[in-house]
């Protein structure tokens, strides 16, 4: 039934929508900083396209930049499609980001922490059961932060269907990222008071025609690309055994044929 239609919050059209709203930013930046909401002074949305210094420099879009308590800078960003070369993008967002911050002739102090929050629906560390990892730069051998102005933190959505984890409301926020149906949403919202805020947020969104035409594009573009990956692949691994197959004929045809050659009319 049409009443029935939610958005999922992993596709990050409706996760944009979401941390539209200040409430919903404070409750779920408080989890996964493991501060209380009370902590959280502000939260100020920023534009997300970096800045080019060059016009040869790569383009950076973030899907959502935040200013907390008016000091350090959050990028989150959703990933719902495997992508192997996420620590070398991750880092190349939160590296832009701390270089923006300063201009010609300022001080080094004028650089703040920047965070990184990357929400993956695929695993990244398959070996591991951990579904969240946070990262700092250490010292190898006696663990010394070297400093604490750039952070990473990690979540692998599908090992939540995999794995049993100790109750938190880290944990409840990312099942609420995982959900996809009504009443997953309407028990989630019973534990934590900003993930209720979120529901109530995720179904108006839902209800809004113009926003639900925005997100199906959304998803579609998502499949076909998916789709596109998928088939490419399938034609790539086509192509090498193909080409593979061809090539190891020919050479034992023609080594064959020589070898008999050789023995049965050589000298």
């Amino acid at each position: 039934m049409a009443n029935d239609f939610i958005m999922k919050p992993k596709v990050d059209f409706c996760f944009k929508e979401l941390m539209e709203d200040a409430e919903v930013r404070r409750g779920f930046l408080a989890a996964i900083l493991g501060i209380t909401p009370e902590e959280i002074k502000s939260t100020e949305l920023l534009p997300t396209h970096l800045r080019k210094v060059h016009k040869d420099d790569k383009l950076g879009i973030l899907d959502v930049r935040i200013v907390l308590n008016d000091n350090e800078q959050i990028d989150m960003e959703i990933q719902v499609s495997a992508f192997d070369l996420w620590p070398e993008r991750s880092l190349f967002y939160l590296a832009k980001i701390y270089v923006d911050q300063i201009r010609e002739g300022d001080d080094y102090d004028k650089l703040k922490k920047c965070i990184h929050i990357g929400i993956l629906d695929f695993e990244l560390f398959p070996e591991d059961e951990e579904y969240y990892s946070r990262f700092h730069i250490w010292e190898d051998d006696r663990r010394r932060k070297y400093t604490d102005k750039l952070e990473i933190h990690i979540f692998e959505l599908p090992k939540l269907n995999k794995y049993k984890y100790p109750e938190t409301e880290l944990l409840n926020w990312m099942r609420f990222m995982n959900a996809e149906k009504r009443e997953e949403f309407d028990m989630l919202a019973e534990k934590d008071e900003y993930v209720a805020k979120a529901c109530e947020k995720l179904k108006k969104i839902s209800a809004d025609e113009q926003k639900r035409l925005e997100y199906e594009a959304r998803e579609k573009a998502i499949r076909d690309h998916n789709w596109q990956m998928k088939t490419s692949l399938k034609r790539g691994y086509q192509t090498g055994y193909d080409s593979g197959y061809d090539s190891g004929y020919d050479s034992g045809y023609d080594s064959g044929y020589d070898s008999g050659y050789d023995k049965g009319y050589g000298t």
